[in-house]
């Protein structure tokens, strides 16, 4: 046998000899133990040792159970754009319950999801329908004056031109208009013996117009001030001329009301725009004093419960991109900012809880077609940065003394400024920080 097949046999018995002992086995599994946790304790502290450990083993170890994983990546010059998600709910807005202006019984109503436009009637009442006009201020009173001033009249006016009917010229502002007997009084008494007389009605206007009510320009020189009978036009004011109620006698009769030119508040209702029947409250044969049906815009919108302290971060126009159930996304803008405070003031001065709404407006109506409601994610685009240095948060290492730093490829830790943190990456900056360095980072 060769001195070296002798060398090989009594290491082989050494090793069998050493295995074979229990209490050396034992002491070998504690020891390699050993290692095992101190090999996870630097990688946990992210030491660059750990690949040195392992390598001296020679390879005939098993890898760690857990611990990171350590790799090199390069510092980048990029932009960064923070998100806040909220939740919200997608439905139709502006709701609103619709209750008749009138007394009398529900004739007829239209069906849920059904959409009324402008000039559209909205329900019946006595058979007398009431008619969709688009406007912000509600009739409140019986037109049947000529020469009313009002803004409810310039909603008339408005809504009748639009439709095609020709309502005639309308005072200028500043115009003074007399109002003259409504157009259905019962005509005024006659003198007779004993009796003492009625003032006579007033001259004819000389109006452009033609129509009863107009009259001189307020601003002229001379001017004289307006009496109880007359009214000064303000801006955004309509008139009821003679030829205004002619083109209410006109739309009246297409409509199906009786043709008298007067305008009962009841047969319109006021809404912004179109609207959505969201639910049918009533019955024919119910009475129309009570509530008829709720009403919605037909566009959708997302509403997002804000709390007070993220506000800030949220602004008027600024994009949204709203997470749908299916995870598709459609885009959108911030279209207001409402804030409503629940309860009442106590004892000690302080008022309810306050309560933020904020409405998205969805810039495609078509990406949510198909769902009336659904609750959905809101992610408000925040703060935007632009041209600069950042690196993935996994290669920041917290320093004892406080602070940051990040480990060059060669070992040595660098201190830097955090900045913004946006979707896995910070901002960095500090002396020596300069874009391309390698840096380690938790893979």
């Amino acid at each position: 046998m060769s001195e070296r097949d002798a060398g090989d046999t009594m290491a082989l018995r050494v090793t069998v000899q050493e295995e074979a002992d229990p209490r050396r086995a034992a002491a070998g599994r504690r020891k390699r133990k050993g290692l095992y946790l101190a090999i996870v304790a630097v990688l946990l502290a992210g030491g660059t040792g750990a690949g040195l450990l392992w390598a001296g083993r020679g390879g005939n170890g098993s890898e760690p159970e857990s611990g990171p994983k350590i790799k090199q990546i390069a510092v980048v010059r990029t932009d960064l754009s923070g998100t806040r998600e909220m939740e919200g709910t997608l439905g139709y807005d502006s709701a609103r319950t619709i209750r008749s202006a009138g007394e009398g019984r529900v004739t007829w109503l239209p069906t849920r999801g059904a959409t009324v436009a402008r000039g559209r009637q909205l329900y019946r009442v006595d058979e007398r329908s009431a008619v969709v006009f688009y406007g912000s201020t509600p009739l409140y009173r019986r037109l049947d004056t000529p020469g009313t001033v009002g803004r409810d009249i310039r909603v008339v006016a408005d809504n009748l031109k639009a439709l095609g009917y020709d309502i005639g010229a309308q005072p200028a502002p500043g115009t003074v208009v007399r109002q003259e007997a409504p157009a259905d009084a019962p005509p005024p008494a006659t003198t007779g013996p004993g009796q003492e007389g009625t003032t006579p009605p007033a001259a004819p206007s000389s109006a452009p117009d033609g129509g009863a009510g107009q009259g001189t320009d307020a601003s002229q020189e001379g001017a004289a001030s307006p009496s109880p009978s007359q009214s000064t036009v303000r801006e955004g004011d309509g008139v009821l001329t003679q030829s205004l109620m002619s083109a209410i006698e006109r739309w009246q009769k297409a409509v199906g009301i009786e043709p008298t030119g007067v305008l009962d508040f009841s047969d319109v209702v006021v809404t912004k725009s179109a609207v959505r029947v969201s639910e049918v409250l009533a019955q024919p044969g119910d009475e129309a004093s009570g509530d008829l049906m709720t009403v919605t815009a037909t566009t959708k919108s997302v509403t997002v419960p804000v709390e007070s302290l993220d506000i800030g971060s949220i602004k008027s126009g600024g994009r949204v991109t709203v997470v749908l159930p299916d995870q598709s996304t459609a885009a959108g803008r911030v279209a207001a900012i409402s804030t409503t405070v629940q309860g009442e003031e106590d004892e000690s001065g302080n008022t309810g809880q306050t309560k933020t709404n904020v409405t998205v407006s969805l810039d495609d109506p078509q990406a949510v077609k198909g769902i009336d409601s659904a609750p959905v994610q809101a992610q408000f685009q925040g703060e935007s940065k632009k041209d600069v240095l950042a690196v993935p948060i996994g290669a920041l290492l917290a320093l004892r003394e406080g602070g940051y730093a990040v480990r060059l490829s060669g070992g040595r830790l660098v201190p830097v400024d955090t900045g913004m943190f946006a979707k896995g990456l910070v901002e960095i900056s500090g002396q020596g920080v300069s874009e391309g360095m390698k840096v380690e980072t938790t893979a």
